[in-house]
């Protein structure tokens, strides 16, 4: 860890307390309720509920694309839905400043206030441009930031700092001043209009919600999430709901992203030849994506396996590549045992491996056939990179473990939250819609090629 920066996001942090306190006297503070003394039938919390947070999960991968959670901002809070993405750092929501392509009514838009204004010069913008410097004509002048998506679309906004309230797993309730993007121009979203008001980055980057909780030393830097195939599931903050037992792999210490050890793949327990495949676990790509490389040769071998199979091609807008059967299929179950495992052993460790079942790459259409969940990532303009997206995450617990640098998962019921507490026992939710597919978080400079067409600097 770099001393520096470490102590430079605490003072960040520390900063963040004071100007807080003076504009919103009495928002950080905790509503203590006496917890449920209901025992769970489910995971067990093995170091009490007092340092994480839970979230129940909406979405589904088909048809409409991605999970979010609900999160309150503001004083008095306004409730937002955000699309959960372990691709990126940097929290966004839609905001009416004015909006400029903007997918949601303006009632149900963030409004800010110049007072939560993140200025140029201050350290949170360094660490939202990392590792880039901001650019800017005076120190303070307002903070701006641009994504780019691969799918080509694009937000340009604004850093902003209020307050978000959150409930620990004990009930308590705090009230926190986070940093976020304050989103005033969406440029191309996707083909649905998303619901979700925003994205949650919860990659490892110093940017990210998780790590400004762990500034606080209100949590530890871990999270998991947990997604149904059914629609739904969670997600939580912290260590508390980590399951004993669990195998790990360390992520690269060098990304972002949640990047794997090298892999080598396996079809129906078979080697394939492909080695050395690394893949980055993305909770924002609804599908998985390989490079053209890797992707040909696994879609040969899947074509190859159904060979004498009752199944046969057939044109379907929902993915590129889908099969029809005597009759149409109802779910996964019913065409599942024509296709076999594939499986990623990860090189440098203790025999870990991702198993990816038929029903971790297939979808079943409304039209009732069966999809290929696996896409080309080059074609998509993801290069060389390979995504492992919701599709091959559902019915496993990940945890993503900042402090030691590591991933682990396990199979799990994510059709329940692991505690039955102040929520809901049956969590599948109605769905939410596809916004992009990994995530580059590149803030652009005063100079980039779309200066002379989009309004930067807009001041609120």
């Amino acid at each position: 860890m770099d001393v520096k920066k470490s102590k430079a996001t605490v003072a960040l942090m520390m900063m963040f307390m004071m100007l807080f306190l003076v504009n919103f006297p009495g928002c950080f503070s905790a509503a203590s309720q006496q917890p449920n003394n209901k025992k769970s039938t489910h995971l067990k919390p093995h170091n009490g509920f007092h340092s994480s947070f839970l979230f129940p999960v909406t979405g589904n991968v088909y048809p409409l694309g991605y999970y979010s959670i609900s999160l309150s901002i503001g004083n008095p809070p306004k409730v937002f839905e955000f699309d959960i993405d372990t691709g990126s750092d940097l929290t966004w929501v839609q905001c009416d400043a004015p909006c400029t392509g903007c997918t949601k009514p303006i009632d149900h838009l963030y409004k800010p206030q110049k007072h939560i204004l993140v200025s140029c010069e201050h350290p949170s913008c360094g660490v939202v441009h990392f590792p880039e410097s901001p650019h800017c004509e005076k120190p303070d002048d307002q903070c701006d930031f641009e994504i780019d998506y691969v799918d080509h679309g694009s937000v340009l906004g604004v850093v902003v700092a209020d307050v978000f309230s959150l409930r620990f797993m004990n009930g308590s309730l705090i009230h926190l001043p986070l940093t976020f993007g304050c989103a005033y121009d969406l440029k191309n979203p996707g083909p649905y209009d998303p619901p979700a008001a925003g994205v949650l980055g919860l990659s490892n980057g110093k940017a990210s919600i998780l790590s400004q909780l762990r500034s606080f030393d209100l949590t530890r830097n871990v999270l998991g999430h947990c997604l149904s195939g059914k629609g739904g599931g969670f997600l939580f903050l912290g260590d508390d709901l980590v399951p004993s037992g669990m195998s790990w792999m360390p992520v690269s210490a060098n990304s972002k992203h949640y990047l794997s050890s090298p892999a080598e793949v396996f079809f129906d327990g078979k080697p394939t030849g492909i080695k050395d495949l690394k893949v980055v676990f993305d909770s924002g790509s609804s599908y998985t994506y390989f490079g053209f490389q890797v992707y040909e040769g696994v879609l040969t071998l899947v074509r190859k396996g159904l060979t004498k199979k009752p199944l046969d091609t057939v044109q379907d807008k929902a993915l590129p590549i889908c099969w029809k059967g005597t009759k149409p299929f109802k779910s996964v179950h019913d065409v599942k045992n024509y296709f076999s495992t594939l499986t990623l052993k990860f090189k440098d460790t203790q025999n870990i491996q991702l198993e990816l079942q038929p029903e971790a790459y297939l979808i079943v259409t409304e039209d009732g056939n069966a999809c290929f969940g696996i896409l080309n990532g080059t074609e998509a303009g993801l290069g060389d990179l390979n995504v492992i997206g919701d599709i091959s995450l559902i019915g496993k617990m990940v945890v993503y473990d900042n402090e030691k640098q590591r991933i682990g998962w396990i199979s799990a019921d994510c059709n329940r939250l692991p505690l039955d507490s102040n929520y809901k026992e049956d969590i599948q939710q109605p769905y939410a819609a596809n916004f992009g597919i990994l995530e580059e978080n590149h803030p652009k400079t005063q100079g980039s090629s779309e200066s002379n067409v989009r309004v930067r600097n807009r001041e609120l």
